[in-house]
């Protein structure tokens, strides 16, 4: 779904509530969602339970970070049973930086990235300049079963491309991502421009966040 569809999910909820959101929130959550209406409906009840329990009428970013933690906490087990199998490791490693680098990354209209756009994101990560070498044995790692599979990968060597296997696990990276202090929430507060949002999983239709609202404040 595009972020105009994902704003009127939030939109409608709220209007049912008599709630309002500030553009900046809004944004935070729709750059969270990358394109699937199930984060955009997780992270705008979440946040709207904050905001009611901070006698608020208005949400605002910190509702935002508030709900982030929640959703983590709420999401499938498989997504988390997938996420502590590709980035754990008995020894010191990269696995989590590099894997929310590829989260991170410029894609195409498929949700494909090649190894080249996880340069930038990744030296931001690590606040130093890191190139393809350092991270190619990841991607390769991330690609086979002992960690997921958690990538697919297409094309030819040196010319590979790769996206994840589960739309649902990139928005996790990112906000596992910004639990664990990787990133910070400044990062969504850009508009991702170049980065296409992932298609919706399934044509599902969810319920209105604010009947899960409304039933909490009763």
């Amino acid at each position: 779904m595009s972020r105009e569809e994902l704003r009127e999910i939030i939109d409608k909820g709220l209007k049912e509530l008599g709630m309002s959101i500030v553009d900046a929130a809004a944004r935070r959550i729709c750059n969270l969602s990358h394109g699937l209406p199930h984060y955009t409906h997780s992270l705008a009840l979440h946040a709207a339970q904050a905001a009611v329990d901070s006698g608020l009428s208005e949400i605002n970013q910190n509702d935002v970070v508030a709900a982030l933690n929640a959703a983590i906490d709420q999401a499938q087990e498989t997504t988390k049973r997938k996420y502590h199998e590709a980035t754990t490791s008995p020894h010191g490693n990269l696995y989590s930086q590099v894997l929310l680098a590829c989260a991170l990354s410029e894609t195409d209209d498929l949700g494909y990235f090649a190894a080249a756009n996880i340069r930038q994101p990744m030296s931001k990560i690590m606040k130093k300049p890191f190139d393809i070498p350092a991270f190619a044995r990841h991607l390769k790692d991330f690609c086979e079963t002992d960690r997921g599979p958690i990538l697919e990968r297409k094309g030819f060597p040196r010319r590979y491309r790769y996206r994840f296997v589960d739309p649902l696990m990139e928005p996790f990276v990112l906000m596992k991502g910004i639990k664990n202090g990787l990133i910070t929430t400044d990062i969504l507060d850009s508009d991702f421009s170049g980065k296409p949002i992932i298609p919706a999983a399934s044509n599902e239709t969810l319920p209105l966040f604010s009947q899960d609202v409304s039933s909490a404040q009763q």
